[in-house]
């Protein structure tokens, strides 16, 4: 995993299907966040990152880069991959085990997310207001 940081940018290439890839966006994020917001705060950003990491990395089968960015109006953390296929949040079956709910996740703790196309796949993204921080 490549990474590059400053004082509140983050960028990280995740290796193809390497799922070590998920606790370690984890521990990087939470160092970049460790003077932002409260410990909640970055809890909940922690949890959605490993969801969109986790889904770029399995439902794709190639790499992805992760980019979080801490400025005056919040954070926003964007995981890009590099197939078309868009992703859809849906209501999990009790069947699905913990499976299914990540987007979910990220819809209902998110102040915002999307996804943006590229010429080459796309960037799945969210953002945490700072006046909520």
């Amino acid at each position: 995993m490549k990474s590059q940081a400053s004082a509140d940018r983050l960028r990280r290439t995740l290796g193809r299907a390497d799922l070590r890839a998920v606790p370690e966006s984890r521990r990087a994020l939470r160092e970049l966040l460790r003077h932002w917001g409260t410990p909640e705060r970055s809890e909940v950003a922690e949890l959605l990152t490993s969801e969109l990491v986790t889904n770029a990395l399995v439902h794709t089968g190639h790499e992805a880069v992760l980019t979080a960015v801490v400025g005056p109006r919040g954070l926003r953390v964007e995981v890009r991959d590099f197939v078309d296929r868009e992703p859809r949040p849906r209501t999990p079956s009790v069947d699905d085990g913990t499976h299914g709910r990540g987007l979910v996740l990220v819809e209902s703790l998110a102040d915002g997310w999307g996804v943006r196309k590229h010429r080459v796949g796309k960037s799945v993204w969210f953002e945490l207001d700072a006046e909520a921080a």
